[in-house]
């Protein structure tokens, strides 16, 4: 049996428990044993039956010596074990488990762990874990690891499995440098995997969990490596060059100044044109910052050079308007522009620069002289898709890459997940005016927020979580845009020309209704967070984000990034849908914070990484058990693979693990 095996190689895991399993993400024998516990019961407090107290958790070990079942006068079934260790006695109750009488053997010592209660006015155990007494038990007498479950498969069932692999004819080689262990402290490979699951005292449970988090970081950072010494050394980019003259020309036609995090991010990704490897920069910045001129600037220079241009963005909606942008500004320079998505498609290959959505990667058409793609709202699009698109457009050179972002990214994400890429941050917004008040709403004072709303009569966004009414019970109290539409229209807007958006709605109808709102003809849009990638009315001023409990302080502080764009001031009012002390506090934070890294800091402390930004955006990894807080580690884990990276072909085992883990994605040049 080796790590890599598929996990169907473990004894007593057949074809239905394989399938199971897969629920769990496990598909190997290292998915198995890599699959830790997120909490230990502590069963390790063995005393005498007679000493045992109510209310505590405890073992004992005894002889058992009758299993009867029970039927009660209101219909319950209980199964009552007599356990005697000579001298004492103590009865074990288990409710509805008829089947225990035949399993559990008289006569036979067991080993009893579980809370002590009482039943019939006597000490009892009250549904404890028990199995026959081992040299070493597994599931009672020590502390016992607990996992996450899945539907038919327990933790009990886990630990049995785990434990024969550990305890088995498995190779569990080290693989982490000697060195590092030594320098760092680190627990080995066999004894922290047998540690982490079976502990024999709480410190060696800790000392295994920090071994496996430094693990994760460093191979996850040893990939960052990787992907960037591939990027600078072995691929080849054209080499542009600077086209000053036009650049400074056109800069000086448009009616706005430019602020100088504009500048300066505009300078860093001409510069990265005029090297020989590709351009590989994350631009990233709040809404309403300017991050589309920094690419259009990009995609201008890119045709002063002879070359093309791919733009991809997340939704329709938003390619069409930066078609419509890009037009504007760049077709009186005698530049194409041309549109592809799911409903348009180009007239062949005759453009300089090409806006499109996920259609583009798709697309069966080889693209000839692209050397620039620009992928906006870039955590949103997985590695695999970054790839494609690089391939696709790769004709024996490599394109540059731009990725943009309005999604703020804590200093520690930056660190791991972008350590490969180029980081500008565009932080000052090009309206310096731009003042927008937030005010955290409990359901009692919807009303009153609601008729002020009314009174202002300006261009309001409403934002519900989702399209149709839930059954679900958690999502109970979850507004529906479609149902908060029909409600208001009744209610506060009556009379009020309203308008609804969704991500189910076909493209006509979408744009047919943004057009309306931005013109005036609609005063009041219901919306699903669609709105939340991009549509730009400078004219809305109010935004009410429903259930606001139910986002990432980042994904709220984009919406509210959707007004006082304009010359009017911004009003974002976060409404509860269920009153909850820890909700109402985190959300407080959007009163007094209008900076998005230090908001995405304060909600990866409060939620974890994986909640942030969702989990359908797959751009960003979820760590197992890596603390993304652990400064001090993720320097010490990057410092490492920096170190060791140059020299990975005299570590042959830790090379192997390398190409065993997911995640590259770079085009073969």
């Amino acid at each position: 049996m080796k790590l890599t095996s598929p996990v169907g190689i473990v004894p007593k895991i057949g074809p239905k428990y394989k399938k199971l399993l897969e629920n769990l993400e496990i598909r190997t024998v290292q998915d198995l044993v890599y699959h830790f516990p997120f909490r230990y019961e502590d069963y390790s407090n063995v005393k005498h039956i007679r000493k045992l107290l109510e209310n505590e958790t405890a073992t004992v070990k005894g002889i058992v010596e009758s299993v009867t079942n029970i039927f009660t006068r209101n219909g319950k079934r209980l199964t009552k074990v007599a356990v005697s260790n000579g001298t004492e006695k103590i009865d074990l109750i288990f409710f509805n488990q008829h089947y225990l009488k035949t399993t559990i053997k008289t006569g036979h010592e067991y080993t009893v762990s579980g809370k002590v209660g009482t039943f019939d006015r006597k000490l009892s155990f009250i549904s404890p874990e028990l199995e026959e007494s081992r040299e070493v038990n597994l599931n009672t007498g020590r502390l016992v690891p607990v996992y996450p479950e899945t539907y038919g498969v327990t933790s009990k069932w886990l630990r049995a499995r785990i434990n024969d692999v550990v305890s088995g004819e498995i190779e569990l080689e080290e693989f982490l440098p000697e060195n590092t262990l030594n320098k760092l402290n680190l627990s080995n490979f066999s004894w922290a995997l047998n540690q982490i699951h079976f502990p024999d005292i709480e410190i060696n449970a800790q000392k295994a969990k920090i071994r496996f988090q430094f693990e994760e970081l460093f191979l996850e950072l040893l990939k960052v490596e990787k992907r960037r010494v591939q990027w600078e050394s072995k691929l080849k980019s054209v080499v542009m060059t600077v086209k000053n003259t036009q650049i400074d020309s056109f800069i000086r036609t448009l009616p706005f100044k430019l602020t100088n995090s504009q500048e300066k991010a505009i300078n860093e990704v001409l510069k990265d044109q005029t090297l020989e490897h590709p351009m590989n920069r994350l631009l990233e910045g709040d809404v309403g910052t300017g991050k589309t001129l920094v690419a259009l600037i990009a995609a201008y220079n890119t045709h002063l050079n002879g070359f093309k241009t791919l733009y991809m963005a997340p939704t329709e909606i938003l390619a069409t308007q930066h078609y419509e942008t890009f037009t504007r500004l760049l077709s009186p320079l005698g530049v194409k522009i041309a549109l592809i998505t799911g409903s348009v498609k180009p007239d062949g290959t005759d453009f300089d620069i090409l806006i499109g959505t996920h259609a583009l990667i798709y697309s069966k058409e080889k693209f000839k002289n692209v050397e620039l793609v620009v992928i906006d709202e870039q955590h949103r699009f997985g590695v695999e898709q970054r790839g494609k698109i690089l391939e696709m457009a790769n004709d024996g050179t490599v394109p540059h890459l731009l990725a943009m972002t309005a999604t703020p990214i804590p200093r520690t994400l930056a660190l791991t997940i972008y350590g490969d890429l180029s980081i500008s941050v565009l932080d000052t917004h090009p309206n310096k005016e731009r003042k927008i008040s937030t005010k955290v709403i409990p359901e009692n004072a919807r009303d009153k927020a609601y008729q002020w709303i009314r009174q202002r009569n300006e261009p309001t966004f409403i934002v519900c979580p989702l399209i149709e009414e839930s059954e679900t019970p958690s999502f109970e109290n979850v507004k529906a845009a479609e149902a908060e539409y029909a409600l208001l229209k009744k209610t506060y807007f009556k009379g009020i020309e309203m308008g609804l958006l969704h991500g189910k709605m076909k493209p006509k109808e979408k744009e047919d209704v943004i057009e309306k709102f931005r013109k005036g003809k609609i005063k009041v849009l219901v919306s699903t967070p669609v709105i939340e990638v991009g549509i730009d009315v400078p004219e809305a001023t109010v935004m009410v984000i429903e259930s606001a409990e139910r986002y990432g302080l980042a994904s709220l502080h984009q919406l509210r990034g959707r007004v006082g764009r304009g010359s009017e001031k911004g009003y974002c009012f976060a409404f509860l849908s269920t009153y909850s002390r820890n909700a109402y506090t985190r959300l407080k934070n959007l009163e007094t914070t209008d900076n998005g890294i230090e908001l995405s800091e304060i909600d990866m402390q409060a939620r974890g990484q994986g909640d942030i930004f969702g989990a359908s955006q797959h751009g960003f990894k979820r760590f197992k058990i890596a603390d993304m807080f652990n400064v001090k580690m993720l320097e010490e884990a990057k410092q490492e693979a920096q170190q060791i990276y140059p020299f990975l072909d005299y570590y042959p085992l830790l090379k192997e693990r390398l190409t065993q883990e997911a995640g590259e994605y770079i085009p073969n040049n």
